[in-house]
């Protein structure tokens, strides 16, 4: 905490000018006692904050002082600032690009900062006019949850697994992953794996007690073994040629993509991932002829069955419904031809008037 207080002064110091100790411990919300103490330790460290006495007076940086980032090239300047049009990134971390962004030398700060102003990332809205869906989880579970992970401590959450009614369980978190835009925990319960899903933890309480895990931990090597298990259960795995205009498409409704290369006639050939047989035939049966399960025999039998039920309801033109027969009408028989067709004799001669 020390250590980003004594930046959040400096930067204080170079964006105001002198400024008060006692106007210092207000910004920084401590004590003037921890101030002075904080202006010694820059001094000791070599940054160039000197004191002006008088009714006036206060603390100031020597004019053109400047605290960069001298081994930070333009392209990994403008991938710290385009960072922050992520979705789902907080306030400290929108602070500490402000901080970056600060320290960078003249020569890159200009142009990216330009360069950031013409990146988007992730819009709530594509160019099919679907709105995203960006996972909401309240900030203050969210905080105890960090807090629990980075301090070591046990975590209890109120959770809602898959068809289950939300319940509170009692964990020991290992890490925090992120995958398209979507954060899971990696813990412990009872000595067993889980992973929850960040969005479905309702409530979370950070325990004093210290959390059952080791010591070190290799992320990425944690969340491939979780993740390989995952897909192993009751899981389906398909091979696929794919049209690579319907590519995107396709991925949007799979679990995972094992593999992808070309394939006959400029397709791509895809080894997918589905949660069951029924998954499969729904996904792909959106693509309609642009994809083409080769594998497994029970998916290709299932749309062949699907396509042949569609093909027969349209096989014939619709008929249309018969109409009903009316009440008939005749008029006043005026010839033989009417008093035919009313079923008089032709020789009948009408009766004389009287």
């Amino acid at each position: 905490m020390r250590a980003d207080r004594l930046v959040s002064l400096v930067l204080l110091l170079r964006q105001r000018g002198r400024l008060s100790a006692g106007t210092l411990a207000r910004e920084l919300e401590v004590s003037t006692r921890t101030v002075l103490r904080d202006i010694e330790a820059l001094s000791a460290a070599g940054v160039p904050v000197y004191a002006e006495r008088g009714r006036h007076g206060g603390f100031a940086l020597l004019p053109g002082f400047r605290t960069e980032l001298t081994g930070l090239n333009h392209d990994e300047a403008l991938a710290l600032l385009t960072a922050g049009s992520g979705c789902g990134l907080g306030p400290a971390l929108a602070s500490a690009l402000r901080k970056v962004a600060d320290a960078l030398p003249d020569s890159h700060r200009a142009l990216a900062g330009d360069a950031a102003q013409r990146f988007l990332v992730e819009p709530q809205t594509d160019l099919l006019s679907r709105r995203t869906v960006t996972e909401q989880i309240p900030a203050a579970t969210l905080t105890e949850v960090r807090r629990a992970v980075l301090a070591g401590h046990r975590l209890r959450i109120h959770y809602a697994a898959t068809g289950q009614p939300p319940a509170w369980r009692t964990i020991d978190p290992i890490g925090l992953v992120t995958v398209r835009d979507r954060g899971y925990l990696l813990a412990t319960r009872d000595g067993a794996d889980r992973t929850y899903r960040l969005a479905r933890i309702h409530a979370a309480e950070e325990l004093p007690e210290p959390a059952r895990r080791p010591g070190r931990v290799d992320l990425d090597r944690a969340w491939r073994e979780r993740c390989a298990r995952f897909l192993s259960d009751d899981h389906i795995a398909v091979e696929v040629h794919v049209d690579p205009a319907r590519r995107d498409e396709l991925l949007t409704t799979a679990v995972a993509v094992r593999a992808e290369t070309p394939g006959p006639d400029g397709r791509l050939r895809l080894q997918v991932t589905y949660q069951d047989l029924r998954h499969a035939v729904w996904a792909l049966w959106q693509l309609g002829p642009a994809a083409e399960a080769l594998t497994p025999p029970a998916l290709r039998a299932a749309l062949h069955d699907r396509a042949a039920a569609l093909a027969a309801t349209y096989r014939d033109p619709p008929q249309k419904p018969a109409r009903p027969p009316g009440p008939r009408r005749f008029r006043r028989a005026d010839g033989p031809a009417q008093a035919a067709r009313q079923g008089q004799p032709l020789n009948e001669s009408r009766p004389p008037s009287s």
